[in-house]
Formats: structure tokens, sequence, C-alpha cells
């Protein structure tokens, strides 16, 4: 049965001053299914933030430009974009007089599979139905304490140092990069990116419950519907991209 893609980004600013996040989800110029989903949360005070995340999504869109799926692999492409961002927003420092971060998330779809790679916590999240199959692992702190059991997922999100990041890009020392990679694409299965805005505030269940029952736009809408309210005033950027694979209508003779 033929696969078609549902997909949607949305963002909020939450109850932030400035709007720091970047979400993109970009085709490749020549077609051939070939797209890419990119999260950015830009950190580094006012506008520094934003310039870092800006960073990411032009840097990837540049790349993805380029990208041959026949000649070149999807992981040289994510790992290229990553690094060339993340020696581009070190080098703005000098210029800026600021000292821009970001974290990354990106998801790059391809005839009959998809790959991804981060850096930081801006997470990719993979469901079939309402069960989930895989959740990057956050490049934070809390995350590496959870890894040791030394706290549990639920003492990490309430933990005092929950935000701090062992890398991201535009540090002092390289970044450090996860891939991924699925062949076993099936309609049914959903792709979720986002940045910490949303997942702080909504469980897997609750996450894959959303993705299953709703359109990706209705489900985007939900999502940060939810996390507003539970956010009580104080809550981060949001920024999210849903790519759902559907079943494509078939065609009447």
């Amino acid at each position: 049965m033929p696969i078609t893609i549902d997909a949607c980004v949305a963002q909020h600013q939450g109850d932030r001053k400035e709007q720091q996040d970047r979400v993109s989800l970009v085709p490749h110029p020549k077609g051939g299914g070939v797209a890419l989903a990119v999260v950015a949360d830009g950190m580094g005070g006012h506008t520094g933030g934003v310039l870092a995340a800006q960073q990411v999504i032009h840097t990837a869109s540049s790349n993805l430009g380029q990208f041959s799926a026949r000649s070149e692999s999807a992981r040289s492409m994510l790992e290229a974009s990553l690094n060339e961002a993340h020696l581009l927003i070190k080098a703005s420092r000098f210029i800026n007089e600021k000292d821009p971060h970001s974290t990354a998330v990106m998801l790059l779809l391809q005839p009959g599979k998809v790959s991804w790679a981060h850096c930081g916590d801006s997470r990719l999240y993979r469901y079939r139905g309402d069960r989930l199959m895989f959740r990057t692992t956050d490049h934070s702190y809390v995350e590496q304490l959870v890894a040791k059991r030394k706290i549990t997922p639920e003492q990490a999100l309430v933990h005092p140092n929950r935000n701090i990041l062992v890398t991201s890009l535009g540090g002092d020392e390289a970044p450090r990069i996860d891939f991924g990679e699925a062949d076993d694409l099936r309609a049914g299965d959903s792709f979720l990116l986002c940045s910490d805005g949303l997942w702080a505030y909504l469980g897997e269940a609750e996450l894959g419950g959303v993705l299953a029952a709703h359109t990706a736009r209705a489900a985007s809408e939900l999502l940060i519907e939810r996390a507003r309210t539970r956010a009580q005033g104080e809550g981060d950027n949001v920024s999210l991209a849903v790519l759902k694979l559907v079943e494509a209508p078939s065609k009447k003779a």
C-alpha cells in the first residue's frame, strides 16, 4: 500500500520575552521523496539564542540542497550539518559579542527510510500507533543520572539541574552527536521532534495517544495547548514537528 506524509510544524513563544526556538520542514529542491525536519532550541541571552537556532536551520537547509540520496549517506549529511552549524555559531561569538548555543534534532526522510541525529535535549520520538518505538536520549546532566539509575525519569523532570546540558552546538568542545535510522516504515508510524518546552509537560504515553488519534495539525495544536496549560504562566518556548505516515488514498479507475 502506498504511503504518504501528513506533516505539520508549530511553535508558541510560551511565557518568554523572545522566541529563541526555530523549527523547519524543508522538502528537497529536487523532490524525490526527500525532506528534512529540524528543531533547534537556541540559548545565549537576548538575540544570541535566536542567532544560533537560525544558523542551525540555515546550515541544514543549505546542505539538504546539495544532498543526493543515491550517492551520499544520510548520516554524513546530518553530521556535516550539525558540525558546520557548531563552527559557525562558535565563530559568531567574536562578531556579535554574545555567547550563542543551540540544541538540534534533525530527521531526514528518504524513500523507504528515515535517518536522524541530535545534539542536546531537543528530542525525537518514534511511535507505531500509540506505542513508543524509540526516543533519543538527552545530552543532559539529569539524563546521565537516569542512565546510571541514580534518579528516576520522574525525578529528572523536577531535578534542580534538569536544564544543564553536557554538550551543545557552539560550545568550546566539539559537539556530541547521536544518530539513528529506521527502514521498517509502515502506515501508522509517527515521528515527533520537539524542544524541551513541550516534552517537559507530557509523558511518552500521552504523546503517543495524541499522535495516534489526530491529524498532524490537530495533534500539534492539542500538544501545545496542553503544554501551555500545565506551564501555568511559566512556560518555555515550544517548538515541534510532526510527521505521520498514512496510507495514500487509492486512485479510482
